[in-house]
């Protein structure tokens, strides 16, 4: 349903997004991962149509999103970042709205405006002002809105940025409900922990798609293992591991460190840590999407 070849984004000397190859299959959720600055948005934007590549191609829905941008925004439904809707209407009046926009009128609206209402628990909400809502309320109006003209494709740009943790469970719930449904969903996000509920995540930093694949395959895709340290002085520890050879990286988490080593490396001859607790654990995808940046970062050097 989704598909980039090469697909590159320059500003002027600032390469945004850099040949980035990508399919999405139908049905699936994917998730596009990376901190801020990283490409997210610049992919998203130039999958529906909003911005020009400066090199390569993209399709949504085996259309060429260059050439038939009709047809791909027809068959997409974009979320940005930023709440959009008019704060001075109402829930009803803003769907209402937009179904008038889309062309969804008559009993089709009526009965597709309950579904989505019930769907996202906001049936209690619909004569409530939206500049009166929560975040995560905010939110969910924003994608009854989106979804009112039956897309195909979905395109997310970190929906749950700033919303509660329930919030974000309940649209996560929506979103899986949308896949049963049929619906491809491609969203963006800077939470590890919710790319976690993808089908699929791609990893981006500084523009580059450094590792694509399920979680669970991520999470045991390094060569380096994964160990979790614990001394009396972190900082101290974290700066004489950073000097230390076959030390990948080395990232405080909780009360300890995590530190992936190159294979064959240990750490029981490192002076300078003091008494220590170490055990090899099976690392998060944040250790994971870490340590890669750190090697791509070596890498550089």
């Amino acid at each position: 349903m989704i598909r980039a070849t090469n697909l590159t984004r320059r500003f002027g000397s600032l390469t945004a997004l850099d040949h980035l190859n990508l399919e999405v299959g139908r049905g699936e959720i994917f998730c596009l991962v990376g901190p801020d600055g990283a490409g997210k948005s610049t992919t998203v934007r130039l999958m529906c149509g909003l911005l020009d590549a400066t090199e390569g191609e993209a399709w949504v829905a085996d259309h060429n999103v260059a050439r038939e941008p009709d047809a791909v925004k027809d068959r997409i439904g974009y979320m940005a970042q930023r709440f959009g809707l008019y704060a001075d209407l109402t829930v009803a009046e803003n769907m209402a709205f937009y179904g008038d926009l889309f062309g969804v009128v008559g009993a089709e609206r009526e009965t597709l405006t309950a579904r989505l209402l019930r769907m996202t628990r906001m049936e209690p909400f619909g004569a409530r002002q939206a500049g009166k809502l929560s975040g995560g309320m905010k939110q969910k109006l924003a994608l009854m809105c989106t979804l009112l003209h039956h897309p195909e494709v979905l395109f997310l740009d970190e929906p749950t940025n700033g919303v509660d943790p329930v919030s974000r469970r309940d649209f996560w719930a929506i979103l899986y409900q949308l896949v049963k449904d049929g619906m491809t969903v491609f969203v963006t996000t800077a939470y590890l922990d919710e790319a976690e509920r993808a089908n699929r995540v791609g990893l981006i930093d500084r523009g580059r798609l450094i590792r694509c694949d399920a979680p669970a395959k991520l999470r045991t895709s390094l060569e380096e293992s994964c160990w979790e340290v614990k001394v009396s002085d972190r900082r101290a520890a974290r700066e004489v591991l950073a000097r230390t050879a076959g030390v990948v990286s080395a990232e405080p988490a909780g009360d300890s460190l995590h530190v992936f080593l190159a294979p064959g490396v240990t750490l029981d001859n490192v002076v300078g840590l003091g008494e220590r607790a170490v055990r090899r654990i099976e690392p998060s995808l944040e250790d994971v999407f870490i340590a890669l940046i750190r090697k791509e970062e070596a890498g550089r050097k």
